[in-house]
Parts: C-alpha cells; sequence; structure tokens
C-alpha cells in the first residue's frame, strides 16, 4: 500500500501541475510502466479542486452553464491542459496526415491546426454542455461526484490504450516512459471500476452506472483500434486524446440518464 501512494503521488505530479514533495521521488528512475497502475487514483485526486468549485458554484445557484465552464477551467489549470494538449496533436495527424509518417511529423509539430482547434472546442462544449445537464438534475454535491468518477474512468482508459498497443516511434515520450505491463494495467482498471462504482452507484444509480461502463469502454475501444489502424501503435498524444474522448463519452452518457 505505502508503494502504491507513492505511485499515486508520482502519476499526480506526471498528469497535472500540482507540486509533490520532492521525498516521493528518492530513488525513481522516471518511468511510468508501474506508475500507470494509479493513474485512476491520481485523476481523482487532481480534479478534486474542479469537483468543488462546481458544487459550491452550484449551491450558490450559480448559472449551470457558467458553473460547468468555470468547472472546466479549474480543471485545465490545475492538469496544464496535458490531455487536451494530446487530443489537439492527435486530432490534426489524423485529420491531415494523409499516411502514417505524415500524421506522425504533424503531431509532433507544436502549432494548433484545424483539426486540433475544432477537437477542442468540441471537448470543452461538450463537456460543458454535459455537466450543465448534470447540474440541472442532480443536488451541487452528486454533480461535483460526477467529475470525480469520469476523472478516474478516463485515467483506467488511458491506461488500456497505453497497454494495448505498441509505440508508434520507438524515439518518442511515450516508448522512454515504459509501456505499462499486464499487472499495471490490471490495477489501474479495478481502481477505475471500483471508484466509480463508489461513486456513480449511490449518486445517480445502477443504471448511470451501467450506461457509463458501457460507454467509456465502447469509447476506449473504437479510440484505440482507429488509432492502430492509423499509427500502428500509440503517442504521449494519443494517450492523452483517450482519456479526454473517455471523459466526453462518460459525462455525456452521464447526462442522458438523469
Amino acid at each position: 500500500m505505502r508503494e502504491y501512494m507513492r505511485d499515486t503521488a508520482r502519476a499526480v505530479a506526471f498528469l497535472s501541475r500540482i507540486p509533490v514533495a520532492s521525498s516521493f521521488f528518492e530513488g525513481y528512475d522516471g518511468r511510468l510502466a508501474r506508475v500507470s497502475r494509479a493513474f485512476p487514483l491520481a485523476g481523482l485526486l487532481i480534479v478534486v479542486p474542479a469537483a468543488l468549485a462546481f458544487a459550491v458554484l452550484l449551491d450558490l445557484r450559480a448559472d449551470p452553464l457558467m458553473a460547468a465552464l468555470l468547472a472546466l477551467t479549474v480543471q485545465t489549470i490545475t492538469t496544464g491542459a496535458l490531455h487536451e494538449d494530446g487530443l489537439s496533436d492527435t486530432a490534426d495527424g489524423l485529420g491531415g496526415g494523409k499516411d502514417r509518417e505524415r500524421a506522425l511529423v504533424i503531431m509532433k509539430d507544436s502549432r494548433i491546426g484545424t483539426y486540433g482547434a475544432a477537437a477542442l472546442i468540441l471537448s470543452f462544449g461538450l463537456r460543458g454542455a454535459a455537466l450543465a445537464a448534470l447540474a440541472r438534475h442532480l443536488q451541487p454535491l452528486d454533480a461535483g461526484i460526477a467529475i470525480l468518477a469520469t476523472a478516474a474512468l478516463s485515467r483506467g482508459a488511458m491506461v488500456w490504450h497505453w497497454y494495448a498497443l505498441p509505440p508508434a516511434k520507438p524515439d518518442g515520450i511515450a516508448a522512454s516512459a515504459g509501456r505499462p505491463d499486464g499487472d499495471a494495467m490490471q490495477l489501474a482498471l479495478i481502481a477505475a471500476l471500483g471508484l466509480a462504482i463508489l461513486l456513480v452507484g449511490p449518486a445517480l444509480g445502477v443504471p448511470a452506472l451501467v450506461a457509463c461502463l458501457l460507454a467509456t469502454g465502447a469509447a476506449t475501444f473504437l479510440a484505440t483500434t482507429y488509432i492502430r489502424q492509423k499509427l500502428s501503435g500509440h503517442t504521449g498524444d494519443t494517450i492523452g486524446a483517450t482519456q479526454q474522448i473517455c471523459e466526453i463519452a462518460s459525462l455525456c452518457t452521464l447526462a442522458m440518464c438523469v
């Protein structure tokens, strides 16, 4: 358990801008293969400020859409837009690249293109609309819980995508960070599932929980299959894009179930 908590702290440092004490990195080689098992719990901890902001704003009778967008703002600041960057780069590469090699070159370019911009607009728009819909039908605390649950689920999806595909580039950042083994992947999925059950079940009900799990699983599988066909492997950008796709899918599904 102690090592798992150390890995959780390391995962928080990797997935966000939250400062983490240097003592957690003593003897750490910088590889993420084992640390990835703690991604779901780290994802939940990272979005606690956004979930609290959302719940407090709703309790103060703020407009649901405004509260949703402010919560997403807090979340984006906390994560440093890490996953949004992956989504935009992946969209530009897959949308503008005529073949695998060209797509990978585009994804490495720091400039944002039309496909990337459109992906970001749709991501924030869909997540904001879903959170606003949840806010109109749920108590403030339950609406905030939806942010926590989808954060854990989407980070579990990241690990499965990472595990399921080989590195698309042998010299890429994702390749140098290591690839999760079967044990790390299974622990990540168990943690994501357990957290979703504990959070979504009591707050939104079993039907919403089942629908959310099915939607997240389908989104992960479809995104991974498509990226396998286009790139023959994962990159750091596709891992981030998977998180965004699954967060959108889970939030929209919950919004339709309330």
